[in-house]
C-alpha cells in the first residue's frame, strides 16, 4: 500500500498533473494495483498522450494556464531549440538529459510581458539554422524502434494522434508531407476547455501492439540527407494550408517588413511543431 500510495503522488505530480494544484487523477491508480506489472505500460508513450490532449486544450479561447508533464516539454524546447536553452551542467552519459538544465528564473509583470513579446519575435525570426535538428543523433530510431511508431497513444480514456511521418528531420531524413493519419471517430472541442472530449474507435486500442505494422519505414518513405532541415519542394505549399506563418500579429505593435521567400517562412514558423 505505501509503494502504491508513492507512486500514485510521484505520477500525478509528474507526468500526469492536472490544474488543481492539491488534488490528482483517480485513472492513476488503476495501473498501480499490481507493481508487478508496472514496467509493462508504456509511460513514454502515455505521458506525451495526457500531454498531447493538454496541449489541445490550451488553445481554447475559455482555457487558462498548461498542464501535463511541462519538464518534458521544456526539455524538448532546450534540446532543439539553443536560442531558448539556459546554462546547463556537465552531466554523465548515464544520467537523465533533462537534470542537467539550469531552470531560470522566471519574472512577473512588465518584465514577464516584456519577455513573452521577445519570445513571440524569436520565434517569428527562427531559421533552419537555429534548430538543432538531431539532437539525440541520427540513429535514435535504431535503438528505440517504437520511435517510428504511427498511430494513436494512450494514456486511461485519452487517447491522441501520433505520426512520425510529420517530422522525418528528427531522423536525418527529408520531410515529405505526410500520408493520412488516423484521425478520431468524433470530437466535442468548445471554447471551453473542461469538456475538450474526443472519441476514438475501439479498434485504434490494437493499433500499439502491432508495432512491425505500424511502423513507418524511413527508406522507403523518404531519402537521407545531408541538413535535416531539408524538404520536398511541395511541402511548404501543404503545409501553408494548414498552420499559421506567424505568432505575432502584423498589427500588433509598429509594422515590420516580412520576408518574401515562401520558403523561408514555412521555417520561421513550423519549427515547434513538427520537430
Amino acid at each position: 500500500m505505501e509503494v502504491q500510495c508513492y507512486l500514485f503522488v510521484l505520477l500525478g505530480s509528474t507526468l500526469f498533473v492536472d490544474k488543481s494544484r492539491d488534488r490528482l487523477r483517480p485513472t492513476i491508480n488503476l495501473f498501480l494495483k499490481d507493481h508487478r506489472r508496472l514496467t509493462d505500460y508504456a509511460w513514454g508513450a502515455g505521458a506525451p498522450a495526457y500531454l498531447y490532449r493538454q496541449l489541445g486544450v490550451a488553445t481554447r479561447a475559455g482555457s487558462k494556464g498548461l498542464c501535463g508533464c511541462l519538464t518534458l516539454l521544456q526539455a524538448w524546447i532546450y534540446e532543439y531549440f539553443p536560442l531558448f536553452r539556459p546554462s546547463q551542467l556537465p552531466q554523465s552519459p548515464d544520467a537523465p538529459r533533462a537534470s542537467s538544465w539550469i531552470s531560470p528564473r522566471f519574472p512577473g509583470g512588465d518584465e514577464a510581458r516584456q519577455r513573452l513579446a521577445r519570445y513571440r519575435q524569436l520565434l517569428d525570426e527562427l531559421s533552419a539554422d537555429d534548430v538543432t535538428w538531431t539532437p539525440y543523433g541520427r540513429d535514435g530510431h535504431t535503438d528505440i524502434p517504437r520511435s517510428l511508431y504511427t498511430g494513436p497513444i494512450r494514456f486511461s480514456d485519452i487517447a491522441e494522434g501520433y505520426d512520425s511521418s510529420c517530422c522525418l528531420r528528427q531522423f536525418g531524413y527529408r520531410q515529405i508531407i505526410p500520408g493520412a493519419m488516423t484521425v478520431p471517430h468524433d470530437q466535442y472541442r468548445p471554447a471551453s476547455g473542461s469538456s475538450y472530449i474526443v472519441f476514438w474507435d475501439p479498434w485504434v486500442n490494437q493499433l500499439w501492439d502491432n508495432v512491425a505494422a505500424r511502423r513507418l519505414d524511413l527508406d522507403f518513405s523518404s531519402r537521407s540527407c545531408e541538413h535535416p532541415s531539408e524538404i520536398v519542394e511541395e511541402y511548404v505549399d501543404w503545409f501553408l494550408t494548414r498552420s499559421h506563418p506567424r505568432i505575432t500579429h502584423p498589427t500588433d505593435g509598429e509594422p515590420q517588413p516580412r520576408p518574401l521567400l515562401v520558403h523561408q517562412v514555412s521555417y520561421d514558423f513550423l519549427l515547434l511543431f513538427q520537430i
